[in-house]
């Protein structure tokens, strides 16, 4: 390999890991994410690819105090879950067939959406959060020492997001989605590599990457566990124990985005030392992990995850909204991707 081509790999290399190049993905699609551009395919029922793109940059790019370690972290997971959610709801109505008799949404369909969408996010904060502390009280009970009651909890708390994720991968669809997840971590080791972004090459790629939510979601279920206990270690110190599961909860949730933020650093941190032999330890869960959140996708997927990842790259300086939809074999390829040079 030439000097010039070590150069633009190595530049690659820290776009992703510096720059938060990444993805997520999507029923039937994939959303990727450049410093400065967020673009999204999917697969529509004619066998097309449906494709939105447009300038973004995040919040914590523009503030720089809102850039500083940790809090950049917290900011970031709101921000990227507010992206996601919006792209997920783009890429469930491109992937159904158009009913062209279908009448708009109303608002009691609304507001069984919102509804809807407040009893998830009851369940997962009783599932993964609630629960724990209350299985940690029933088999430690009392609140002498704080290492075994958050050992028992964290250990809850991994054991049931890692059920949750076997059991939905199961499912049809959802195995799709995973898919689809697989062809988003290929493609982007295709492009951090210098390989040809098309289908065929980008299939050879590892679908297991260190730099994946479920990685990170697995990071922060452990760092918790350090974490709180030392946090309750000084409340109980100080102010005494908590009289139930429920106060300590109350207690804990305005401190998750610190957690979180923590696990961006280490995550982030990790990413560019892969290669030391104790961070590429501490990372082997994650990817473990990746085996059920991860499978191995079909050539057409990725196809769909190049098409979004080739957008995210176009120039900045084009500064371009796309809303658009390519025919069956229609959709071109590396049409407007940026040089290097033009990320920085």
């Amino acid at each position: 390999m030439s000097n010039n081509q070590t150069d633009n790999a190595t530049n690659r290399q820290h776009m992703s890991t510096e720059l938060a190049m990444g993805g997520q993905a999507l029923i039937e699609g994939v959303m990727m994410r450049s410093p400065h551009r967020v673009a999204m395919a999917a697969r529509t029922p004619d066998g097309g690819i449906a494709l939105r793109a447009y300038p973004y940059r995040p919040i914590t790019r523009r503030y720089k105090l809102l850039g500083l370690p940790i809090l950049r972290g917290a900011i970031g997971m709101v921000e990227a879950m507010k992206v996601g959610i919006d792209a997920l709801n783009w890429s469930a109505d491109k992937s159904q067939p158009t009913d062209e008799n279908a009448k708009p949404s109303s608002f009691k369909d609304k507001l069984f959406s919102i509804l809807s969408s407040v009893v998830a996010i009851g369940l997962g904060v009783g599932i993964f959060l609630y629960l724990p502390y209350v299985l940690a009280r029933v088999l430690v009970g009392g609140e002498e020492n704080q290492i075994p009651f958050h050992l028992v909890a964290g250990g809850g708390r991994i054991v049931a997001l890692i059920g949750y994720m076997w059991i939905i991968s199961k499912f049809k669809d959802i195995f799709r989605v995973f898919q689809y997840h697989g062809s988003e971590h290929k493609t982007i080791f295709a492009y951090e590599q210098h390989q040809k972004l098309d289908p065929a090459q980008v299939l050879k790629q590892t679908r297991f990457h260190p730099r994946c939510g479920t990685s990170f979601l697995l990071i922060v279920a452990i760092l918790a566990i350090l974490f709180f206990v030392v946090v309750d270690s000084l409340v109980v110190y100080y102010w005494g124990p908590y009289r139930n599961a429920a106060t300590r909860l109350l207690a804990h949730l305005p401190l998750i985005p610190l957690v979180a933020g923590l696990s961006f650093e280490f995550l982030k941190f990790s990413a560019k030392h892969v290669r030391n032999p104790i961070i590429n330890a501490l990372i082997q869960p994650g990817l473990w992990l990746q085996r059920i959140t991860t499978k191995e996708p079909e050539a057409p997927m990725c196809e769909v995850a190049i098409c979004a990842l080739e957008e995210a790259l176009r120039d900045p300086a084009d500064n371009l909204e796309v809303d658009t939809v390519f025919p069956p074999g229609s959709h071109p390829q590396n049409r407007a991707a940026a040089p290097l040079a033009a990320m920085f």
